[in-house]
């Protein structure tokens, strides 16, 4: 009796979906129809957007959020489009895999049509790349590239799959007569430490006077934030957060005291520099860390790296004590330490607890400053009022230059005041503007019941905007706060401190009325102008059900962080 066959693109299908996808993200072409129909058959949920880069950021918001890979799917000329979305996913370690319908491989070589070299384009935007150009061994490569993405330290993955395979017609069961192996989804291997090396480190923290910890996004990525907070408040560790990846620790934590960034959270400067043994878990010393040399990590501190894979390892050659260890592992034998910093702990939450109130002063006198000069809003003001407004359990998504930046303040102070929010997602550490949206739609997806509010640059949403058909298109009503300065302002501010004349140039935008653009889709939008308009037009957006738009009128304010930065770019310009 002759085997079922089914077409390379209906076995890749069944092979993801066999390993546990759950979802697919596309813009359909005819390069990938069979592979559609494969998923069709296996009832695999696939969400068509407008653009590839689109369905590269929903599905990397799709993937941090549940921790598991998610596919993104292209046609050959569709890869280029989703390039940019490689790159974000690889900055913050996103296990996406990207697979791409590609020219014929019969042709390969002779100019064939849409024909590109994706494997080689890919090969420095994912930890691993791949052809696949024997159809009985699809299975195989989908395993393959299901590990790469899980395995260590986790990341995007890229499959490419000539038309001609993706047509062309298989046994079902086709490579299974080899060595079989575990077809559905499996837990990633964990790193175990070295007895004696984790001894030697848990001393040294022990014998500490005044120990902080820094958690990378390693700790989300292997599921430890539990234990990171136990430790935390158990042994009274103040914990920062690498910049990259706001939310490691709820609100609720109280050793969570803010991001490990000196211009964003200036306390985290003193508790750096006063600190002996500052421990590192799941982080890299990269640019964001200095890379682990003065001003940020002083010569005298000891440096303690712990990273559950060998290539975090090879980032972090300057620390003083590196340990390859999943860091779940490592923090739970820190349980075991006899010893509590109260009073450094206490410190640090004081030091919090004046860097909120200094912020909330300054807050006031400029409200007062504005209404004697008619000023527009402070962006921060915009996102401390958003963020108030928000119930316990919402997700809140900022994207943009200074935006984001005023943002990141935002949350720390409303953390402070008691706002617990159920997730917090924004661009990694490329600062690549236009994600948010996409990002607030998978969030939406994910938990349905629960308000999505996304505060979105100008800019950062002339950059991805478009994504929000997809909200629309698939009943996701997402409320987007757009903070209209007029501009490109994180470049502007920029310019203006950099140029001679201090002026600014090709910057600014016309007036756009962002608010009768999601009228015109079928959503709901208002102007803001006065802060005393912003909270009622949230409560009336959130009522519409809708999706929604609040164009709200922000005069630009250049960051602390951006500022430092254009200093410092400033004073190390050669002459």
């Amino acid at each position: 009796m002759a085997k079922a066959k089914l077409r390379g693109g209906a076995l890749l299908a069944h092979s993801l979906k066999e390993k546990g996808v759950d979802h697919v993200f596309t813009l359909a072409g005819g390069f990938c129809n069979p592979a559609l129909e494969g998923f069709m058959e296996c009832q695999m949920p696939v969400i068509n957007t407008p653009h590839e880069q689109i369905a590269g950021h929903l599905a990397d918001g799709h993937a941090r959020i549940h921790r598991k890979p998610t596919v993104c799917l292209v046609g050959p000329e569709g890869f280029a489009n989703a390039v940019p979305a490689m790159l974000e996913a690889m900055g913050e370690r996103s296990p996406v895999i990207f697979i791409t319908g590609s020219s014929t491989l019969k042709r390969q070589g002779a100019g064939g049509f849409k024909e590109i070299d994706d494997v080689a384009i890919a090969k420095p935007l994912v930890k691993y790349s791949i052809q696949i150009t024997d159809g009985e061994r699809i299975g195989e490569f989908v395993e393959r590239a299901w590990q790469a993405a899980t395995s260590g330290y986790p990341g995007p993955v890229h499959l490419s799959l000539p038309v001609d395979i993706m047509f062309s017609s298989f046994e079902e069961d086709a490579g299974r007569d080899e060595r079989p192996w575990v077809r559905h989804q499996t837990r990633p291997q964990r790193a175990w430490p070295e007895p004696k090396r984790l001894t030697d480190i848990l001393n040294i923290v022990e014998n500490s006077e005044r120990p902080v910890i820094i958690g990378g996004h390693g700790i989300w990525w292997s599921h430890s934030e539990k234990s990171l907070a136990e430790v935390g408040e158990k042994l009274k560790i103040p914990i920062f957060n690498v910049p990259y990846h706001t939310k490691l620790l709820g609100e609720d934590c109280s050793a969570n005291m803010g991001l490990a960034d000196f211009h964003q959270y200036h306390p985290s400067k003193m508790a750096i520099h006063e600190a002996d043994t500052v421990i590192m878990i799941g982080g890299r010393l990269d640019n964001q860390m200095n890379f682990g040399n003065p001003p940020f990590i002083l010569k005298d501190t000891k440096l303690i790296c712990v990273n559950g894979s060998s290539e975090e390892l090879e980032y972090n050659f300057a620390a003083d004590e590196i340990l390859l260890s999943h860091p779940a592992a490592f923090l739970d034998a820190m349980t075991s330490i006899n010893r509590k910093w109260e009073n450094w702990f206490e410190l640090q939450t004081e030091r919090r607890k004046k860097w909120v109130e200094d912020w909330e002063n300054h807050l006031l006198k400029e409200e007062i400053e504005d209404s004697k000069s008619n000023r527009k809003m402070h962006p921060l003001q915009l996102g401390v009022d958003i963020i108030s407004e928000m119930n316990d359990e919402d997700w809140l998504v900022f994207d943009g230059g200074n935006t984001h930046f005023w943002n990141e303040i935002a949350v720390n102070i409303s953390g402070w005041r008691g706002k617990k929010l159920g997730g917090i997602m924004h661009p990694g550490n490329y600062s690549l503007l236009g994600v948010g949206i996409s990002f607030g739609i998978s969030a939406k997806a994910a938990y349905p019941d629960k308000n999505v509010v996304v505060i979105s640059g100008d800019g950062a949403f002339l950059s991805g905007g478009l994504s929000i058909e997809s909200a629309f298109q698939e009943g996701l009503p997402i409320i987007v706060v757009i903070d209209n300065n007029g501009g490109l302002d994180c470049i502007s501010q920029q310019q203006e401190r950099l140029f001679a004349n201090g002026q600014h140039y090709a910057t600014d935008f016309r007036d756009i009325p962002f608010h009768t653009m999601f009228e015109g889709l079928g959503g709901y939008g208002e102007l803001v102008t006065t802060r005393s308009e912003l909270k009622p037009a949230l409560a009336r957006a959130i009522k519409s059900g809708k999706t929604a738009c609040l164009n709200v009128k922000c005069r630009g304010v250049i960051s602390p962080i951006v500022a430092a930065t254009s200093d410092k770019r400033d004073k190390a310009s050669i002459e």
